[in-house]
């Protein structure tokens, strides 16, 4: 099979069952956003001294994100033959903040995004989820979407957060304050 199908030549892409979009219509820049994290994620993974545990439930929402961008990418007419989120995903992610939250010191300012390789990137996993949820809030003004998975999406970014916060705590490395000015 080949990689190239030139069918997206003209500026037009197909959903899933063959419907054609153009290639910047909303639920392509939104399941393309999600694509942009986990590509992010991938990079966060490529990182040998992410712990173990971490390591394994990013790589459960690197899947997660794939359910969720085939869901996008199925017309709204058409089944989808991609398992859809459901309210246990959202339950997971709280579940874990929590868990994660329980070795943290509280929060009594805002911090910079930084600390060791992986919690920066995980950072940047957050502010990239955030875009997509941005976009998924538009697409659902336009073509309602399932709540879930606007509740997941808004979930997710408070993932990274506080898992940013834990990678930095697994590695000894404090939060850095912001300092305002």
């Amino acid at each position: 099979m080949k990689i190239y199908t030139k069918g997206g030549d003209q500026g037009e892409t197909g959903l899933l069952g063959g419907v054609r979009v153009p290639k910047d219509d909303l639920r392509i820049q939104t399941y393309g956003t999600l694509d942009e994290l986990n590509a992010v994620l991938g990079v966060v993974l490529a990182d040998s001294s992410l712990p173990t545990d971490v390591r394994t439930r990013l790589l459960r929402v690197q899947g997660e994100l794939f359910q969720l961008g085939a869901e996008l990418a199925t017309p709204r007419n058409k089944k989808t033959s991609a398992s859809l989120l459901d309210a246990s995903h959202v339950q997971t992610l709280e579940t874990e903040i929590d868990a994660m939250e329980d070795s943290l010191s509280p929060l009594r300012t805002f911090i910079l995004p930084g600390g060791v390789l992986a919690s920066a990137q995980i950072h940047l996993a957050r502010t990239v989820s955030r875009r997509a949820e941005r976009q998924l809030i538009t697409l659902h003004r336009a073509e309602p979407c399932r709540s879930v998975s606007l509740q997941y999406l808004n979930r997710l970014s408070d993932y990274f957060f506080v898992t940013a916060r834990f990678v930095n705590h697994l590695h000894g490395v404090q939060d850095t304050p912001w300092i305002s000015p």
